[in-house]
C-alpha cells in the first residue's frame, strides 16, 4: 500500500547533493531535478525538472534465456537548470550513460537512476540522454496484486505498463504526465514476432534474428506501450474512411479471435459519432493466450487482450484511446476519467445494439441488482470515484460503476443532444494532453452554464457511500 508522502527524503536530496558535488569542480548553479512528480499513489513515478518529447529505444530479446539487451535514447528539455536529474528504470544492470555523447556518472538506488552530465543543463536547453542496459526484465506487482512490467508468455513476453510497469524494460519518465513520441526497434529470433504501438515502419531478417521497427508520432504515456514477442498471425485492414486496422493474434485464438475483431471499424465508426474523430494514425488489437495475463488493458493503437475478447470488451477497450490514451489523466487520482468513460461506452453500446438502456443499467447498480453478488454490489459504494483511498483501489469497482454512474447523471441533468456534445468538446479540448477532475467539472459546468451540478459533484463524484435519491 502506498500512500502520499513528501517529494524527496532527506537521505535522498543528501544522496543527490553529493553526487552533485562530485564534478569537476566549477560552481554548481543548477540543482538535481526531482525524483518524482507528487503523484499522490506513485510518487516516485516520472521526475523532475525536465520533459521527454521523444525516445529511441532499440531492444533485443531472447525469450529462451529471457535476456534483454537495450539502448534508449532520450530527446528531453530542461525546464529548470540542472545539475543532475533522474530516470526510472527497475532492475536491469546499467553499462553506460551518455548526455550529448559525452560520458556521464550515474548512480542507482531502487527504481531511480540518477544521471549528472559532465556540463550542467540550462532551463529550455534539449538534451539527449542515451543508456545502454541489460539483464533479465522483472515482473512487478501493483498494490493491487496484478502483475505488470514484462511478462513471461508461452511463447515470448509482453509488456505492460500500467500504472509503473515500462520502467522494467526501458529507462523514462514513466508518469502519465509525460508523454513523448517513440520508436522502437525490437530484434528477436527468426520466426517470432514482435509487435508494438504504432506504424510498423520496417522488417529485416539477418543472422537468425528479425528486428521489427515501430513508429509512434503522437503522444503517448509510457503506461500505454507495449512491445509483445511471440508467434503471431497478422493482418492488416482499412477502416470504411481509411483508418488503418492491425490486428496480432496468438495462433491459438486465431478462430476465436477472428470474429471480434472484425467488428473494430464498425466499433471505431460508431465510437466517433459519440467521441468525436479518432485520436490516433492506427488501430487494431493484440491477442495473446488466455493464460499469459490477468487483463486486458488499452495499450496505445492496439489493445493488449489475454484471449479474444466480446465484443463489449474490445468496446470498452477501444474507447480508451480517446479517454485515457488521449485524454490522459494528470495524476493516477483521476483514474475515474479513463475507466468512467470507457465503462459508460459499454452502457452506450448495448443502448445502441438491442440490449439494456444506460438507464437501466444505473437503475441495476443503484438497486443492488447488477451483480449477482452482495459483496459485488456494495462494493460499487465503497469510496467517491474520485477519491480511492490509496494506490491498491484505482482500478476497483466505483472507478469504474460509479464513474459511469457520474456520467450518466451529467446526461440526465444536461439531455442526450447536449452530453454528446459533451462528450465530444471533451476529447477535443484535451486531445493529446492531460487532465483531472478539477479540469472535467470546470468543463462541463462552463458547457452548460445553466445547470447546477453542485449536488452531482457533491454526492455522486466526491460523496461517501450511496446516495439516497438516484
Amino acid at each position: 500500500m502506498r500512500t502520499s508522502r513528501p517529494f524527496a527524503s532527506a537521505a535522498a536530496l543528501t544522496a543527490l547533493a553529493t553526487l552533485a558535488a562530485c564534478s569537476g569542480g566549477g560552481a554548481v548553479e543548477g540543482g538535481p531535478g526531482g525524483p518524482g512528480v507528487r503523484d499522490p499513489y506513485f510518487p516516485k513515478a516520472g521526475n523532475g525538472g525536465y520533459d521527454v518529447g521523444h525516445y529511441d529505444l532499440t531492444l533485443d530479446y531472447d525469450p529462451g534465456t529471457g535476456h534483454l539487451a537495450g539502448t534508449a535514447t532520450l530527446t528531453a528539455r530542461a525546464t529548470r537548470d540542472l545539475s543532475a536529474f533522474n530516470l526510472d528504470l527497475k532492475g536491469l544492470d546499467v553499462e553506460e550513460v551518455t548526455v550529448g555523447g559525452r560520458g556521464a556518472r550515474s548512480h542507482r538506488a531502487g527504481q531511480e537512476l540518477t544521471v549528472r552530465p559532465a556540463d550542467e543543463l540550462d532551463a529550455g536547453e534539449t538534451f539527449r540522454v542515451t543508456v545502454r542496459y541489460s539483464g533479465e526484465p522483472v515482473t512487478i506487482t501493483d498494490p493491487d496484486g496484478s502483475e505488470e512490467g514484462w511478462l513471461h508468455t508461452a511463447d515470448g513476453a509482453v509488456g505492460l505498463g500500467q500504472p509503473t510497469g515500462s520502467m522494467a524494460w526501458f529507462p523514462g519518465s514513466h508518469h502519465p504526465s509525460d508523454k513523448a513520441t517513440y520508436d522502437l526497434a525490437v530484434t528477436v529470433p527468426e520466426g517470432l514476432g514482435a509487435v508494438s504501438n504504432g506504424e510498423l515502419r520496417g522488417e529485416r531478417t539477418r543472422g537468425g534474428r528479425t528486428t521489427f521497427t515501430w513508429h509512434t508520432a503522437e503522444p503517448m504515456s509510457s503506461h500505454v506501450v507495449t512491445v509483445a514477442v511471440g508467434e503471431w498471425q497478422t493482418d492488416r485492414s482499412r477502416t470504411a474512411d481509411g483508418l488503418p486496422v492491425h490486428t496480432a493474434v496468438d495462433p491459438q485464438q486465431a478462430d476465436a479471435g477472428r470474429v471480434v475483431l472484425a467488428r473494430i471499424p464498425e466499433i471505431i465508426d460508431w465510437a466517433q459519432e459519440y467521441f468525436g474523430p479518432y485520436p490516433f494514425s492506427s488501430t487494431g488489437a493484440i491477442v495473446d493466450r488466455p493464460e499469459d495475463a490477468g487483463y486486458a488493458l488499452e495499450t496505445q493503437n492496439r489493445p493488449y487482450f489475454p484471449g479474444a475478447p466480446d465484443t463489449v470488451l474490445l468496446v470498452h477497450e477501444l474507447t480508451h484511446e480517446w479517454y485515457g490514451n488521449s485524454v490522459s489523466p494528470k495524476t493516477w487520482r483521476d483514474m475515474w476519467l479513463n475507466e468512467g468513460f470507457a465503462t459508460y461506452a459499454e452502457w452506450l453500446w448495448q443502448e445502441d445494439h438491442g440490449g439494456d438502456s444506460a438507464q437501466q443499467t444505473f437503475d441495476a447498480l443503484y438497486d443492488g441488482t447488477y451483480y449477482p453478488d452482495e459483496a459485488a454490489n456494495d462494493a460499487v459504494w465503497s469510496f467517491p470515484p474520485a477519491d480511492p483511498p490509496d494506490a491498491a483501489h484505482i482500478s476497483a469497482s466505483p472507478v469504474y460503476q460509479r464513474g459511469a454512474m457520474v456520467l450518466h447523471k451529467i446526461r440526465q441533468a444536461v439531455g442526450d443532444d447536449a452530453f454528446r456534445s459533451l462528450l465530444r468538446g471533451w476529447a477535443e479540448a484535451h486531445r493529446h494532453g492531460n487532465a483531472d477532475t478539477a479540469d472535467f467539472t470546470a468543463y462541463v459546468e462552463k458547457s452548460a452554464p445553466d445547470e447546477d451540478f453542485t449536488q452531482i459533484w457533491r454526492t455522486w463524484l466526491r460523496g461517501e457511500g450511496r446516495p439516497q435519491h438516484p
